[in-house]
């Protein structure tokens, strides 16, 4: 399975991190850690940039996370015109700062910086996976 059935829209076939999907296709949200110093990443990465090691574990995300902040998008990039307005937001689940767009069916006068999520993975109507918060 490579990169190209991430998200939405895909614009890379091939990363040297494409294990993230297959961890997708199992219902999990995975980032990478160096074996070395054990700087922990997401968006998962193949090398360190902390200690430039290249040798990398998977790692689950998972459990309860806080929203640190949010902004909703009005535009979008080519490719997601269909889905705004939509939320985008950054969360923390246990020091691990995760960036992803809020269920949509979130009421936008519950949505505040601090309240609990959870991490939700999509099977998108054509084939595509991704992964949303949604209130915990």
């Amino acid at each position: 399975m490579g990169f190209e059935k991430f998200g939405r829209k895909s614009f890379a076939s091939q990363t040297k991190v494409e294990s993230f999907v297959e961890y997708l296709a199992k219902g999990e949200l995975s980032g990478t850690q160096c074996k070395s110093c054990g700087k922990q990443y997401f968006p998962p990465r193949a090398d360190c940039a902390e200690c430039l090691g290249n040798e990398m574990d998977w790692f689950k995300i998972e459990g309860t996370g806080n929203l640190v902040s949010f902004t909703k998008a009005g535009f979008a990039p080519t490719g997601f015109e269909a889905d705004v307005p939509y939320t985008l937001a950054l969360a923390d689940f246990n020091g691990i700062k995760v960036f992803g767009r809020l269920d949509s069916s979130i009421p936008k006068e519950e949505v505040s910086v601090g309240m609990a999520l959870q991490i939700n993975i999509l099977n998108l109507p054509d084939g595509q996976l991704s992964y949303e918060f949604v209130k915990s």
